[in-house]
């Protein structure tokens, strides 16, 4: 919802180009370099690395992921199709399940490290924290590699 939310920020044609354009030059470099999996991964990873710090960690992540509906946006203006497509078309690839479930997990587990610390039993979570961690590197890591490969297909 929050990602959906940002697909209603109105933005005109000329931040759109740009916002798109930044996109592309950073994918070009990418894959001119060779690497664009370790980028896809680190980037994803330091966000999500980012939820699961409790209170702040949720906020960071909404911001993330409106920022996506955002680009979502940019992209569907400057292609000419429908916002809600592109966002649809989005959902229809495993990349977007992947990380919004990594995401997910690093909010919940945000939440759940909050409540323990205020319990006095966050300490003993950290170990549940760290393998929650290890459970959204995996997918990101899965993430990286199909969107990698969607990306280089689609050039």
């Amino acid at each position: 919802m929050v990602t959906a939310t940002g697909l209603l920020v109105s933005i005109n044609l000329e931040e759109a180009e740009s916002i798109k354009k930044n996109l592309n030059q950073t994918i070009n470099y990418l894959t001119e370099e060779g690497g664009i999996v370790q980028f896809i991964f680190g980037n994803n990873f330091m966000i999500c690395l980012l939820m699961f710090i409790p209170i702040i960690g949720p906020i960071i992540g909404f911001y993330a992921l409106f920022n996506t509906g955002i680009v979502i946006n940019a992209i569907a203006i400057v292609e000419g199709y429908p916002t809600s497509l592109v966002f649809t078309a989005l959902f229809l690839t495993p990349v977007a399940w992947i990380e919004y479930i990594a995401y997910s997990i690093a909010i919940s587990e945000s939440v759940w490290l909050f409540r323990r610390f205020t319990q006095k039993r966050g300490r003993s979570w950290l170990k549940i924290t760290s393998i929650f961690i290890s459970i959204c590197a995996a997918l990101l890591v899965l993430g990286a590699i199909v969107e990698a490969i969607i990306i280089l297909a689609g050039t």
